[in-house]
C-alpha cells in the first residue's frame, strides 16, 4: 500500500528538541538540515504510485524517506550494508529524513527494502526527476548563477575485470556452457566432452593464463573456432537462440572474429581473430558487463558527461552540477556538447556562454550552439596538421581574403566561390621560399595556389583569439571542473562503481551528482545560518533593547547608549545586518 508523510505539515511539539541547541544548530547548518528542510519535502514520490496499490496490502515504508535513502547512500558511497546501519543508528541520517521515532516501523530498513527501490528507481529512470527537481531547489535556494557554465566528462569504471582477448573468449564462452548446461540439459549432453571440459574444468582460465605471447596468435585462433562450432550448432535452435549468454557468444564472434578460406578444413572455411587494429572499440568487452565500451586513452567502461555552473567574482558562490549523462566510454566528448544543451535549454538553465576542451570545441558544434541555443563556446581549437603552416598565420582581411603569406608575399588573385577560396600565388617568389616545405600550397596551371574554406577562416579566427589576453582570461576558469571531478570521486566514489550495467551506473551516477550538488550547498547554506549571524541579531536586539529602557526609566546606564552604538565593532555589526 502507498504510504507517504506529509514532511511540509508543522509539528505542535518539537521532535528534535531532545537535541539541544548545540547539536541541533550543528544539523540545521549541515547537509542533513538542507536536506530535511528543502529536498525531502520535494521528493517526486508520485512516480512511484503505479508500483503500489493505493489501499490494499500491507503498507510501504515511508516513500519520502527511501527516495532519500538512495540519494544519501550514493552520496556517501555506501554499501547496503552500510546503508542499512546508518539508517538504523545515524542521527545525522535521521535528521535529514525527518525519522522522528525510534521504533522498527520508522527507523529499520531491510536490504529487500534498499533492492526493491533501487530496482524501481533504476527501471523508471526517476533518477532524472530526482535530479532536475533539486537542481531547481538549491539553485533558486542559493540564487546561482547560471550564465556561465563549464563542461567535462570523467571515465568510471563499472565492477567487473580487466579482461584481455584471450580472457574474454574463454569467460563468453564458459558463460554460455554453464547456462546452456543448466537450462538445456539434454543439448548441452550432446557436445563433445573435450570441449565442454576444456571451459568447464575447475580453473579453465588457468590453462589459457599460460599462453606464450608467440603463441596468443593460435590460442586465439583455437577460441575463435569453439565460438564459431557453438555459434553453427545451436543457430537453429529457438530455445538456445533466446538465450543472453548465446547472443554475447554470437556479438563475440561478429566482433572478434572472421571467416577465412582455408582447403586443409573439412568445410573449406575456418575462423580466426582479428587483428587488434581492426575490433572495434565498441564491442564486447567483458560478458558480466556487455554496455561497457573501451577507450584508447582511458581504457573499459563508462564515462560520465558533466556540465557546472561557475562564477568569476570575487564573491565565491556555489557552483552546481546541472547536467548528467552517462555514454560508454567509446563514444566521443565531440557529440556530447549539443545533447547537454538542449537538456539545458529544456530545464530553463541554458548559459550564454560554455567552456570546453578542445575535443567539444568543433567548429560545427561552435555554429550550431550559437546559432540554435545562442550560446557562445570558449574552446581551444584542435592543434591539425603541426608541420605545415595553417591560415591563421596569414594575413586576412574583413571579408577573409588572404592578403599576406607567413613569408609577407601578397598573392596576385584571391577569388571566392561555392566551395570556398583560392589564393594564387606566383612561381618564381614561391619556389625561392624558404619555407616551402612547410607551406600548404599546391602547384597549378598558373602558379601556386591556396585554397580554403569559410570553415577555415572561422577556425583561424579562433586560433588567433586564442593568442589574446582576453581569451586567456575567460578559459582559465575551465580548470575549476578538473576540481569538480576529483572532488566527485573523492566524497562520492564514481570512478569505481559496485554495479554493472548501463542502466546501474546511470542510476549511480545521477544519484552521486545529486548527493554532490547537496554537499557543495550546503557549504553555502551554512555559511547563510552560521552561529555568527545569530550572535549579530542578539547584539543588536540588546543595544535595541537597553534603548528602550533608558527612554523608559531616563536612567544612566554604565555603558552608555552613544558609546555603544559608536563603538567600532557594533557599527561593522550594523552594517553587516543592513547587507
Amino acid at each position: 500500500m502507498f504510504h507517504v508523510k506529509n514532511h511540509k505539515q508543522l509539528n505542535i511539539l518539537d521532535p528534535w528538541a531532545h537535541l539541544g541547541p548545540k547539536r541541533r544548530a550543528l544539523l540545521d547548518n549541515s547537509w542533513a538540515g538542507l536536506f530535511q528542510k528543502h529536498i525531502l519535502p520535494e521528493l517526486p514520490v508520485e512516480s512511484l504510485r503505479h508500483h503500489y496499490h493505493d489501499y490494499n496490502g500491507r503498507p510501504t515504508k515511508e516513500l519520502y524517506a527511501m527516495m532519500g535513502v538512495m540519494i544519501l547512500q550514493q552520496m556517501h558511497d555506501c554499501t547496503d550494508q552500510e546503508a542499512v546501519e546508518q539508517f538504523c543508528f545515524n542521527i545525522q541520517w535521521h535528521y535529514a529524513l525527518n525519522i522522528t521515532s525510534c521504533s522498527d516501523a520508522a527507523a529499520y530498513i531491510s536490504h529487500k527494502t534498499i533492492w526493491t527501490m533501487r530496482d524501481h528507481l533504476a527501471t523508471d529512470a526517476s533518477y532524472a526527476e530526482i535530479f532536475d527537481a533539486s537542481l531547481g531547489i538549491l539553485a533558486k535556494l542559493l540564487k546561482a548563477d547560471m550564465s556561465k557554465q563549464r563542461m567535462d566528462s570523467v571515465h568510471v569504471k563499472s565492477n567487473m575485470r580487466n579482461l584481455g582477448r584471450i580472457g574474454l573468449f574463454t569467460k563468453t564462452i564458459k558463460k554460455f556452457l554453464v547456462n546452456l548446461k543448466r537450462h538445456h540439459r539434454e543439448h548441452f549432453d550432446q557436445l563433445d566432452t573435450e570441449l565442454t571440459q576444456r571451459y568447464l574444468s575447475k580453473s579453465p582460465t588457468s590453462l589459457f593464463a599460460m599462453v606464450k605471447p608467440t603463441e596468443s596468435t593460435r590460442t586465439l585462433d583455437q577460441l575463435a573456432a569453439d565460438v564459431l562450432l557453438l555459434t553453427e550448432r545451436f543457430a537453429a535452435v529457438d530455445e538456445v537462440c533466446t538465450m543472453q549468454s548465446f547472443k554475447l557468444l554470437s556479438r563475440l564472434f561478429a566482433e572478434q572474429c572472421v571467416i577465412v578460406e582455408d582447403a586443409t578444413a573439412d568445410s573449406g572455411k575456418k575462423a580466426v581473430a582479428r587483428p587488434n587494429k581492426d575490433v572495434p572499440s565498441d564491442s564486447l568487452q567483458n560478458p558480466s558487463d556487455a554496455d561497457a565500451g573501451y577507450s584508447s586513452h582511458k581504457g573499459q567502461g563508462y564515462q560520465v558527461q558533466l556540465v557546472e555552473n561557475y562564477t568569476t567574482t570575487d564573491e565565491r558562490g556555489p557552483s552546481l552540477i546541472t547536467q548528467v549523462e552517462v555514454e560508454s566510454a567509446d563514444q566521443h566528448d565531440a557529440n556530447a556538447l549539443l545533447p547537454a544543451l538542449a537538456q539545458l535549454e529544456q530545464k530553463s538553465m541554458l548559459p550564454q556562454q560554455m567552456l570546453a576542451d578542445s575535443l567539444y570545441g568543433s567548429d560545427s558544434n561552435c555554429e550550431t550552439a550559437l546559432q540554435e541555443h545562442q550560446v557562445t563556446v570558449i574552446s581551444p581549437v584542435m592543434p591539425g596538421n603541426q608541420k605545415k603552416f595553417n591560415l591563421a598565420e596569414f594575413t586576412l582581411d574583413n571579408l577573409g581574403k588572404v592578403l599576406n603569406c607567413p613569408q609577407g608575399t601578397a598573392p596576385d588573385t584571391v577569388k571566392k566561390s561555392k566551395s570556398g577560396y583560392s589564393a594564387l600565388f606566383p612561381i618564381a617568389v614561391c619556389q625561392n621560399c624558404p619555407s616551402f616545405d612547410q607551406c600548404p600550397v599546391s602547384i597549378g596551371k598558373k602558379g601556386y595556389y591556396y585554397r580554403y574554406t569559410d570553415k577555415d577562416i572561422r577556425l583561424a579566427r579562433r586560433r588567433q583569439e586564442e593568442d589574446s589576453p582576453e581569451f586567456r582570461e575567460k578559459y582559465r576558469y575551465r580548470a575549476g571542473v578538473e576540481a569538480t571531478m576529483s572532488e566527485f570521486d573523492r566524497r562520492t566514489g564514481v570512478k569505481h562503481l559496485r554495479v554493472r550495467g548501463m542502466k546501474a551506473v546511470r542510476f549511480a551516477a545521477f544519484m552521486k551528482a545529486i548527493g554532490l550538488n547537496i554537499l557543495r550547498a550546503s557549504r553555502h547554506w551554512g555559511e547563510k545560518t552560521s552561529p555568527m549571524t545569530s550572535f549579530y541579531s542578539l547584539f543588536s536586539f540588546f543595544l535595541a533593547f537597553q534603548t528602550y529602557f533608558k527612554e523608559l526609566f531616563r536612567e544612566d546606564f554604565s555603558i552608555r547608549t552613544h558609546e555603544v552604538t559608536n563603538f567600532q565593532p557594533v557599527a561593522s555589526f550594523r552594517a553587516d545586518l543592513a547587507v
